[in-house]
């Protein structure tokens, strides 16, 4: 588990974050529109931003899938895609040591999520689905030089009991006991996923949809785990900054 700084330790520490957003070459099967957003460069920044975030549960729906991917919207078991709002979602790592703030390369970066319907692939829920053998919205990507990896997807559904979110894990050596993991979740703004959820194949906010403020799990925490979003000719396109202490 992390031993971060809070954010008023931090900024002692180092003073000021200013925030950017990185860009790289997608995967050749993405959108013109996604193309044109990561072919843009990142402003030049005296100090790289370096954000503390709150830790959060795993959750029942983890599955190491091991699915090295930029795109998550398919399934790989027969090749279909989900329906939903394209999401280009950009995580950014950073490792903090002292005050010093520099990009984390080389970091395995897993997110999943449910999709429109508010359904997770590759797990059974008793009594809601059953998804065993599928791999729809699950992937990963190491980061780049800059500390970067970058997915497209879809803007999440809703299930009972949960608000929106998506969930995603850092680790700097998967494959051994000494590897750094660190765990937690996205969240979004409830106006806007009001209006996305309003338009098919979202299930239409209702009675079951819990908001951020009312969801047990957001309550510690989530406000600073909210990403904000820009909104593109297809979809929304949104940076999350994060900054690690390793040792």
């Amino acid at each position: 588990m992390s031993s971060n700084l809070n954010r008023r330790e931090l900024f002692g520490r180092m003073g000021v974050a200013a925030a950017l957003l990185a860009g790289c070459g997608p995967e050749a099967s993405a959108p013109g529109w996604l193309s044109r957003l990561w072919s843009r460069k990142p402003a030049v920044t005296a100090m790289p931003p370096c954000i503390v975030r709150p830790e959060q549960m795993e959750g029942p729906y983890f599955v190491d899938e091991r699915l090295n991917r930029t795109d998550i919207r398919s399934d790989p078991s027969d090749g279909s895609v989900k329906e939903g709002l394209p999401l280009q979602l950009a995580i950014r790592v950073h490792e903090i040591r002292e005050k010093d703030c520099n990009p984390l390369p080389g970091a395995m970066v897993d997110i999943w999520h449910c999709d429109a319907r508010g359904v997770y692939s590759d797990v059974r829920d008793r009594s809601f689905f059953d998804t065993r053998g599928k791999k729809f919205l699950r992937g990963y990507q190491s980061t780049e030089d800059t500390g970067t990896a970058r997915f497209l997807t879809i803007y999440p559904g809703w299930y009972p009991g949960r608000a929106v979110h998506i969930h995603f894990k850092i680790r700097t050596n998967p494959d051994s006991r000494r590897g750094y993991e660190f765990t937690s979740q996205i969240y979004f703004d409830d106006a806007l996923t009001d209006r996305i959820h309003s338009q098919p194949p979202y299930i239409p906010p209702g009675k079951g949809r819990v908001e951020n403020s009312e969801d047990f799990i957001f309550q510690d925490g989530g406000d600073e785990l909210l990403l904000p979003l820009t909104q593109q000719p297809e979809g929304y396109a949104g940076t999350f900054e994060i900054g690690l202490v390793l040792a």
